[in-house]
């Protein structure tokens, strides 16, 4: 039996004590001297141990207390002399305790079925969507090496021939190349999703992060034509990874720069309140529909019209691995905005 109920079980043992004191007149009878009224607050005392008994144990431990308290006032019943009076009161309040047992426990006994089979339910969803996962992640990885595969097959073919010029053959070499690296990040996006790294945890300026990152980025960003907004405050601390945060940023960086048209604006606001940290990276590109947002974190889906469809469900993992959450704001033609949030470090 667990520690914890061996404790339920002396404070119960204790209670149940406790009032068949009080009943026997062990206790208030000293301050009060003897009267009716003190065994009228013994025999509703006695509810209490029954009911905390059926609420920690069920239906037996409801019966248990219920029992043992009828037991020990027997003597004062039958042995000690009391009037007839107490006698008929005390046999109708021992077949209270047993009702009261009976009713509670019932009760809880019930209450506990229902939640198990709750909890059965929800693991049986749990597993059933795991599986339905497994099976897109299965079928994504599936079509991403399926088609690079197709080209290498065909630029081996063509090499295999003898045919073409030097030039070309240089070509379907590059092709060749180009496809095994392609298939080789769809294996590396694959993995880290589904067997993401221990993460290091330190305190971190996420400020400091995020203009590293857009550092990183801003001569690509210039390069597009797009006008970067950023306003990025120091002295915002997370627990976290810097690599992980880092790739977070640079993955919505390139998504926001994908999706933006030269002279669109790209902006990125990091803020804080006294809990949490809060970094909005926003475009004003296409944006998505209602569909698209609440797929938009799913393995494998992308509406792009190259890539593996991993990269938000990696930010998504990382994200949540760091008891942060990420929140895309979008609707079509209005751009898009992905808000991630972090808790805050504690102050030392």
């Amino acid at each position: 039996m667990q520690k914890n109920n061996w404790i339920k079980i002396i404070i119960l043992a204790v209670a149940v004590t406790l009032t068949v004191a009080i009943h026997y007149g062990w206790v208030l009878t000293h301050i009060f001297g003897h009267s009716a009224w003190i065994h009228a607050i013994h025999s509703r005392l006695c509810y209490i141990p029954i009911v905390v008994g059926a609420a920690w144990f069920g239906l037996r431990g409801g019966l248990a207390v219920a029992l043992a308290i009828s037991i020990l006032v027997q003597p004062y019943i039958f042995i000690l002399g009391a009037p007839h009076s107490d006698v008929s009161s005390e046999l109708v309040e021992i077949v209270f305790y047993f009702a009261l047992a009976f009713l509670t426990g019932g009760l809880i006994d019930r209450e506990t079925k229902i939640r198990k089979r709750q909890e059965e339910t929800q693991l049986q969803l749990e597993r059933s969507h795991q599986l339905s996962l497994l099976g897109q992640m299965a079928a994504g990885v599936a079509h991403e090496i399926k088609n690079p595969l197709a080209s290498i097959k065909g630029a081996v073919e063509i090499l295999g021939s003898g045919d073409g010029t030097a030039a070309e053959k240089k070509e379907f070499q590059g092709i060749i190349v180009g496809e095994i690296k392609r298939i080789d990040r769809t294996v590396q996006g694959f993995l880290e999703f589904a067997r993401p790294k221990e993460m290091a945890l330190n305190r971190i300026d996420l400020g400091a992060t995020v203009r590293l990152s857009v550092r990183q980025m801003r001569n690509q960003i210039e390069k597009a034509g797009i006008v970067l907004e950023a306003e990025i405050p120091e002295n915002i601390f997370v627990m976290a990874d810097p690599e992980k945060i880092h790739q977070v940023i640079i993955n919505l960086l390139l998504n926001a720069l994908d999706v933006s048209d030269k002279g669109r604006k790209l902006s990125v606001i990091l803020r804080a309140d006294r809990r949490k940290a809060y970094l909005a990276i926003e475009d004003y590109g296409a944006g998505m529909s209602d569909d698209e947002k609440v797929r938009i974190f799913d393995p494998f889906f992308t509406t792009k019209a190259h890539g593996t469809g991993l990269g938000l469900a990696i930010v998504k993992s990382i994200i949540e691995r760091h008891k942060g959450t990420i929140e895309v704001d979008s609707a079509p033609g209005k751009g898009t905005k992905f808000t991630v949030q972090l808790p805050l470090a504690e102050v030392k």
